[in-house]
């Protein structure tokens, strides 16, 4: 809670983007993987220029998905595991609308998304959390690294263990302001490589820091 607090202190709290439909933030996560929000941005809307019904992306031939998103990287991987993902919601629900979600219980949520291939933790997490309105606790590379740092999961925790790990230790009111504020925080100061620890307002609370930093700089 005093990581919470601080970064909220800092950097407030936070707006999400437009929340978008969940089946379309389930499309654009998966775009999201292993790319920047510049990459999936342009990918996504891409997409949605060429194909504009999601049914157009799922009965389209396969070539031409993967060119459309080529900007988001690995389209030979994600242009297949999309439109499976499409087909099978399809199959199983009769049409391309993941609302019936929002009425389930959230183990239930997290276990139907995660059936689909191409969706693990993280992309099961965002699409509870931003689109779903269930408490869920996204971790993305900017949060496994931070929470490793900053002591609050163990150094072997792996970063699908993490986003239950988190659920555990924040509470649920905190999730979407922890989330985004721990985001912004890995992108701004504490960077993979040269954090920026002269100007972090949890130096004194970091593990990292007191154990790393402070020993070179010893």
């Amino acid at each position: 809670m005093e990581v919470h607090h601080r970064l909220q202190e800092a950097y407030g709290s936070p707006e999400w983007r437009n929340p978008l439909p969940a089946i379309d933030e389930l499309i654009s996560t998966i775009l999201s993987q292993n790319t920047n929000d510049t990459n999936r941005d342009r990918a996504y809307n891409a997409l949605r220029e060429r194909f504009p019904k999601w049914a157009l992306v799922r009965d389209a031939k396969p070539e031409l998905v993967i060119d459309a998103i080529r900007s988001a990287g690995l389209a030979n991987q994600k242009g297949p595991r999309i439109q499976e993902a499409l087909r099978r919601i399809g199959e199983e629900r009769g049409s391309l609308d993941l609302d019936f979600l929002k009425h389930m219980p959230a183990e239930e949520v997290k276990s139907w998304l995660l059936r689909l291939n191409g969706v693990g933790p993280k992309t099961a997490a965002i699409v509870m959390q931003f689109s779903l309105g269930f408490p869920a606790f996204p971790v993305d590379t900017h949060i496994y690294r931070l929470s490793g740092r900053l002591n609050l999961r163990d150094a072997k925790a792996t970063p699908d263990a993490t986003h239950e790990i988190l659920a555990n230790l924040f509470p649920e009111e905190t999730y979407y302001d922890a989330h985004l504020n721990l985001i912004r925080h890995g992108r701004e100061v504490c960077h993979a490589r040269t954090p920026a620890c002269e100007r972090c307002m949890l130096s004194d609370i970091c593990h990292y820091y007191q154990t790393v930093i402070l020993e070179r700089e010893l």
